[in-house]
């Protein structure tokens, strides 16, 4: 609608300026042509004025030959036929001249004229000369006569053309005249015409802008609405939701805060205002305290949605800290220019000790499930020393009691390695250490043993020595447990679980592929019904379980927050279906992992 009403208006400005443009160009045009024509009108003018000119120079020359010849008539000196003799070469030129550019009705003048000069100076002038130079006497009266009679014929003829010249003068300058007129009268009537036509035609034009600007300004007015109603909406919006949010522009500077922003670093938004944001929103790394990049700069060095890396810590304006998750973004006009950054963080102090809460939990119900188990274990290896000591006590041969010694030895052997396996289960490392995965898994395994003949499970395994990577001991041994105790009671009676490592080299996992790390691959392998695809999809969501009260619904979402801890990743495969059903648990772990030691 804006850009139809933009258009409209447009349009009507260049009608209401092309039309004057228009008008004048027709004007000019008009002037043009009727100054052309009165230009021709003058040039006829012009015309006959040179006509006159000529015919006067002509009768001119005459009077000079009629002048000489009576001077020599009278006198008999040669020296007063000069002006004769003189007169003759420019009237010539003159009668040429004048025959170029005589009119219709002025030639039979001026070739009277001609034929009449002719017979002047042949038959009178000349002849008069001759006989003067010959000493004759020219007093005769019909000669005297003859020849005033033939220069008074060449006057009239030069007076006719130059009447005529001079009428048509007359007449030119009257027609010059009316055009005069007709040009001004055409000039006003046009001109009184053109601006009523501008008139009328931009009073239209101008009314259609009116109503154009109208609807334009009222749409901007709406528009100034509906943003100052969109702005207090964001605001309401802003100050509604749960997560601290800071706006910067394009160089970092905080423009505008909510009121969850200003609680966890301390800072109104009055004094952020214009700051840099590493001065209002300063974080570091929990475990190194070193300084963490700026959001602002990743995003500008990425130009994309990033998140900070986990375990930071905000220091608040006094000092105090809190630990945080956030993420940045940039803000992009119609044109994808980037114009502004948003961040969002909250404050996750409570959620890690919650989650903590939950760790510990899950590892206190893995040591319920185990604790029956361990006690079995320990109790028959003790049942049988006690009996073996009670047949000692009551007269075993000495073969019999170096037999039945060297059987108590084997017992207590099998209880302390079992202690010693339940004291390392949560025996926790402060950083990271090498962890040979075939020795911890065996000890998983003799810990559980006595579970696997409950459940009548049969355990393999396939675990090749030195396959070390680094980590938490215990925090893996958490992991497997959960997932051998899961694969064991998938299996059920008479079903079997399979573990077993695979190291993997460094290398490329495809040739368009990232670089692979080196590490191990753990896989923990059973033949039960396996995992609907319903039930797939919630496998790491926490809190669900498909054990009913016997599980917490924690292992696998903690499984999977230690392993991602240590760099790796877990992964499951199961078929409900056909001869090979069953699930297969495979967890990759780097060889050398960039853990963070302060926490998952």
């Amino acid at each position: 609608m804006e850009g139809l009403e933009l258009r409209k208006f447009k349009r009507t400005l260049t009608q209401v300026l092309i039309l004057p443009i228009i008008a004048c160009l027709f004007l000019a045009g008009v002037l043009v042509w009727q100054i052309r024509g009165s230009n021709l009108t003058v040039g006829l003018i012009d015309q006959s004025d040179r006509r006159i000119a000529l015919a006067t120079n002509i009768e001119t020359r005459v009077v000079d030959e009629e002048t000489g010849l009576r001077g020599y008539q009278t006198t008999s000196d040669p020296r007063f036929l000069r002006p004769y003799r003189d007169a003759e070469a420019p009237m010539q030129r003159a009668v040429a001249a004048l025959q170029s550019m005589a009119r219709p009705e002025q030639e039979q003048s001026l070739k009277q004229f001609i034929e009449e000069h002719q017979t002047w100076h042949e038959a009178f002038a000349e002849p008069l000369i001759a006989t003067i130079a010959a000493g004759g006497q020219t007093n005769d009266v019909d000669l005297n006569l003859t020849g005033v009679e033939r220069m008074d014929s060449m006057r009239e003829h030069l007076h006719a053309i130059v009447k005529a010249s001079e009428q048509r003068r007359t007449d030119r300058i009257a027609e010059w005249q009316a055009q005069m007129r007709h040009v001004l009268i055409l000039l006003i009537v046009l001109a009184l015409s053109i601006g009523l036509i501008i008139g009328l035609f931009t009073r239209n034009r101008l009314k259609g802008v009116s109503t154009a600007f109208r609807h334009s300004l009222d749409l901007q007015q709406r528009r100034a609405e509906e943003l100052f109603q969109s702005e207090q909406h964001l605001r309401t919006t802003l100050a509604s939701i749960a997560d601290g949010v800071i706006t910067c522009d394009p160089g970092g500077s905080v423009q505008l805060m909510n009121l969850v922003a200003q609680e966890l670093t301390g800072w109104t938004e009055s004094q952020a205002r214009d700051r840099p944001l590493h001065e209002v929103f300063h974080i570091v790394n929990e475990a190194t305290r070193q300084p963490v990049e700026n959001p602002v700069v990743k995003v500008q060095r990425l130009n994309r949605v990033v998140g900070i890396a986990n375990h930071t810590l905000l220091i608040r304006k006094d000092g105090s800290e809190l630990s945080i998750d956030d993420s940045g973004a940039p803000i992009r006009n119609a044109a994808g220019e980037m114009t502004g950054i948003v961040m969002v963080f909250r404050d996750i102090t409570m959620e890690r000790r919650t989650r903590a809460a939950l760790l510990a939990n899950e590892k206190l119900a893995v040591a319920g499930r185990l604790a029956a188990t361990i006690a079995h274990e320990i109790h028959n290896p003790l049942d049988s020393v006690a009996n073996l000591l009670y047949l000692l006590q009551n007269g075993a041969t000495q073969e019999e009691s170096q037999q039945f010694l060297q059987i108590a030895q084997s017992e207590l052997t099998r209880v302390t390695q079992i202690s010693r396996a339940m004291l390392s289960l949560y025996r926790e490392s402060k950083a990271p250490v090498p962890v040979n995965l075939k020795e911890m898994l065996d000890e998983l395994l003799l810990l559980m043993e006595g579970r696997f003949h409950s459940l009548g499970v049969s355990v393999s395994a396939n675990l090749p020595p030195e396959v070390a990577i680094d980590g938490f001991p215990a925090e893996l041994r958490q992991v497997f447990t959960n997932l051998i105790t899961n694969a064991a009671e998938a299996a059920g009676e008479g079903g079997s679980v399979a573990v077993r490592v695979i190291p993997r080299p460094a290398g490329l996992l495809s040739p368009f592929a990232e670089a692979q790390e080196p590490g191990a691959i753990v896989e923990i392998a059973d033949n039960g019904p396996g995992i609907p695809p319903e039930v797939h999809e919630h496998l790491f969501q926490p809190f669900f379980t498909t054990k009913g009260e016997r599980g917490t619904g924690l292992g696998l979402w903690v499984s999977q927050g230690i392993i991602r801890k240590h760099a790796g990743n877990i992964d499951i495969a199961s078929k409900t279906v056909g001869p090979n059903h069953g699930t297969t648990v495979s967890v990759f772990l780097a060889s050398k992992p960039i853990i963070n030691a302060g926490g998952d």
